[in-house]
């Protein structure tokens, strides 16, 4: 949790453009259900071209 509150700041400033064009921001969130229980996952990310940066959550 603390690496995510950490990198909050960079990806806030490369998605509102403060370091050239503004890059896209993204969120994806899942719930799985199986036998052995529920269990959920997160993840944000930035996408620029060819290059993706994602932090799990």
């Amino acid at each position: 949790m603390k690496v995510l509150i950490a990198l909050l700041p960079l990806l806030l400033a490369a998605a509102c453009g403060a370091d050239g064009d503004p890059l896209r921001p993204s969120v994806n969130a899942g719930v799985s259900v199986t036998p052995g229980g529920v269990s959920t996952s997160a993840s944000v990310g930035v996408d620029a071209g060819n290059v993706s940066v994602r932090v799990g959550l």
